[in-house]
């Protein structure tokens, strides 16, 4: 299995331990999250943004640790996240991590979260995910879903990004739901949890966004 991971130049604090999902990643650092990589002992596969948030110091020590470093103008019509999504996209994996992507500006990580899209309409050849310290997202579009449970993400969200959700049914969950409508706004699916080990959604028509989250205050 092939998995890539991106880090973002989002707030260094909200990157969870990443040696977690270290086995088996090749690693693609945007901007300044190759030095976010470099911090947590990871060496970076393939770098690439135009370094606009680095000082000429950590240029160098980049320069130094990483191979594969692809530049860009300050001036372009894509963001550097993009641009590593794209490189990721091109390896064909089957799962793509995002981390620092998420925590400091809102349209900043709106925007972060609208790039789901695009791995979304590649008809589930490849999972993606955008993962921090609090939250794990994901994309889904109508179909029959499987829900684990994962201790660290316990509180679970449906949240509508489409003007309807038709017939959406959740099964092992402590909020059930059968055929129900849900329409662009709507809290219905929202703050649910499993009951069990595994747990079951399914809609017809729509794109939800699923949010997992630890609702633990630190």
């Amino acid at each position: 299995m092939t998995n890539v991971g991106i880090v973002g130049g989002g707030p260094e604090d909200m990157i969870p331990a990443l040696y977690m999902y270290n086995e088996n990643m090749i690693w693609i650092g945007a901007d300044r999250g190759n030095l976010y990589l470099l911090n947590q002992r990871i060496i970076p596969n393939y770098a690439v943004g135009d370094f606009d948030s680095i000082t000429k110091d950590e240029w160098k020590k980049l320069q130094t640790k990483v191979k594969n470093i692809k530049t860009y103008p300050v001036e372009k019509d894509q963001t550097d996240l993009e641009l590593a999504l794209k490189r990721a996209i091109d390896m064909n994996p089957e799962q793509i991590y995002m981390f620092g992507v998420t925590g400091g500006r809102l349209d900043h990580e709106l925007i972060n979260i609208q790039l789901l899209y695009q791995l979304s309409n590649l008809n589930g050849q490849i999972r993606g995910m955008i993962i921090d310290k609090k939250n794990h997202i994901e994309l889904k579009r109508a179909g029959v879903h499987i829900v684990e449970y994962d201790e660290k993400y316990g509180n679970l969200s449906l949240i509508p990004q489409t003007p309807q959700i038709k017939n959406l049914t959740l099964k092992g969950f402590y909020y059930p739901l059968t055929n129900a409508t849900l329409e662009f706004g709507s809290t219905l699916s929202t703050s649910n949890r499993l009951i069990g080990k595994k747990g079951t959604f399914s809609f017809d028509e729509g794109i939800l966004l699923v949010v997992r989250s630890d609702d633990v205050h630190e």
